[in-house]
């Protein structure tokens, strides 16, 4: 199973983007993407950009893993 998570561009340099995941900075490619601009939300999987999504989307998905996440420690 593959599972990829939503991440908010905070800096861009070249083909690669440092994002934000609930406070975490990681590194994303930007190659599977076209027009990323600091701002947009996208999926990040294995390292990679693999889609833009809405802002919208986005804090939907992170609330559901967070639902997930406080059942499982209960």
């Amino acid at each position: 199973m593959c599972l990829s998570i939503p991440a908010k561009i905070v800096s861009i340099d070249g083909s690669m983007a440092e994002v934000s995941v609930g406070g975490s900075l990681f590194k994303a490619g930007l190659h599977m993407i076209e027009n990323a601009k600091v701002g947009d939300y996208i999926l990040l999987h294995a390292g990679f950009a693999i889609q833009k999504i809405s802002e919208e989307e986005a804090a939907e998905t992170l609330k559901i893993l967070k639902e997930i996440s406080d059942t499982l420690n209960e």
